[in-house]
């Protein structure tokens, strides 16, 4: 029998991601928690992140988190607002900025976190290396715990950064359901990992482009599909929220054009079964998780806390299109013209 080939590190990074959540759980409930107090007492006028990557797709996870909990308006501002443009003050009083980083190193969003420190920000950053130069910049900074992350393309320092965004948002909205949520995460990722959607992305392995749409929480997760797909797979993916690619990417869609669809049983769920169901009418080749008759259908964990679904998709995920950049003929861990820390000005 012939043995199977080692995993590529991205999918072995990937794989750890449950257990170096519960590394991230263990080490810092109480500065989470002086955290959530201190916002408590003195809740900012509105939030501001800044990051890049897979970073920033975690950040629009986290906005739709803030939002809808808390009701404070969640803004992404681009580092080269400070590094390229020079706006080394802006107005930030009584804001919360928070800034996300697997390396915290990048020379623009260390200028752009100094500029929200001139501004009167309070500063907090999930910064993935506790020793970075982007630590020693906040107010707060809380380490993702993921670990050493060797792989080009980011996996678990995504995920952490979910979490951080998700225990950041429980503690300062004292919420006990999203609390069970942060306690649910490492075993809802185990599960997440056992499930195999290679069946749904193996059709993918001649694909010249497609589509990854999401909505709400799920959006960051749509973004963060479509950038791996490109950065292993080279493969062109867009990704939409369910309400935007009806305003003329639509037009694009036609017989045997590749759709994944990512969602989660809220209230943006109806809403993008239908457009699941448009694009079937158009003769799309669909892949969704919401249960629609036409699409294949992506497997989910069941009973999963709401908030944690689009983690866990993107978990799933991981754990497969490793394979699909195989079949491609290309290797998951040497993508074309990138390099792990990315150091823009």
């Amino acid at each position: 029998m012939t043995p199977s080939p080692p995993l590529p590190v991205m999918a072995k990074e990937a794989a750890q991601a449950a257990e170096v959540a519960r590394l991230q759980l263990s080490l810092g409930d109480d500065a989470f928690a002086e955290l959530g107090e201190r916002l408590r007492r003195h809740p900012p006028r509105f939030v501001v992140t800044c990051a890049r990557g897979s970073s920033d797709h975690a950040a629009v996870y986290g906005k739709y988190l803030i939002e809808t909990t808390l009701g404070r308006a969640v803004a992404s501002v681009g580092p080269s607002v400070a590094s390229i443009y020079g706006a080394h003050a802006l107005d930030l009083r009584d804001a919360l900025f928070i800034a996300v980083s697997q390396s915290g190193r990048s020379p623009d969003l260390l200028k752009m976190t100094e500029a929200a420190r001139a501004g009167g920000a309070l500063v907090v950053g999930f910064v993935n290396e506790p020793s970075a130069p982007l630590a020693a910049l906040c107010d707060v900074s809380l380490p993702l715990g993921a670990g050493p992350e060797k792989s080009v393309a980011a996996t678990k320092s995504y995920l952490l950064s979910g979490l951080a965004f998700l225990r950041l948002v429980a503690h300062w909205s004292a919420d006990a359901k999203l609390r069970e949520a942060v306690a649910a995460f490492p075993e809802a990722l185990e599960s997440a990992r056992a499930l195999d959607w290679w069946p749904a992305l193996e059709t993918l392995t001649h694909a010249q482009s497609l589509y990854v749409v999401g909505r709400g929480s799920g959006l960051g997760a749509a973004l963060e599909l479509a950038l791996k797909l490109k950065e292993t797979c080279r493969l062109h993916a867009e990704a939409f929220s369910a309400a935007e690619v009806l305003h003329g990417p639509l037009g694009l869609v036609r017989p045997g054009f590749p759709v994944i669809a990512l969602g989660q049983e809220d209230g943006s769920a109806e809403g993008t079964r239908g457009v699941v169901r448009r694009m079937l009418e158009l003769g799309a080749d669909v892949r969704s998780v919401l249960p629609v008759p036409g699409a294949a259908a992506l497997p989910t964990v069941p009973g999963v806390p709401l908030a944690l679904a689009p983690l866990c998709q993107v978990q799933s995920f991981y754990l497969a299109v490793h394979r699909l950049a195989t079949a491609r003929g290309l290797d998951p861990d040497a993508p074309a013209h990138l390099r792990k820390v990315t150091e823009t000005v």
